[in-house]
């Protein structure tokens, strides 16, 4: 049994969101929810799992941006 090319790449991209983040890619990977491929005995990214991954990572853009944004009016009124 392998990992599918698409888990391999999220993995990377979970490193990269966990040196971005400042959390330890221990807990990310600890989220991780694979199923198997009997036909190609592969492990693939199981579809709730990304449906709800990309779901959060939509909400913490969304929180970056609004922070961002509170930052860039608070430095207004100071000038």
């Amino acid at each position: 049994m392998k990992l599918d090319d698409s888990v391999v790449g999220h993995i990377a991209h979970l490193l990269q969101m966990a040196i971005l983040t400042g959390t330890d890619i221990v807990d990310h990977l600890r989220l991780v929810d694979l199923s198997l491929d009997e036909e190609t005995n592969k492990l693939h990214l199981d579809k709730n799992y990304l449906t709800n991954h990309d779901a959060n990572i939509g909400k913490m853009l969304k929180q970056a941006e609004a922070a961002s944004l509170e930052i860039i009016q608070s430095e207004e009124l100071d000038n």
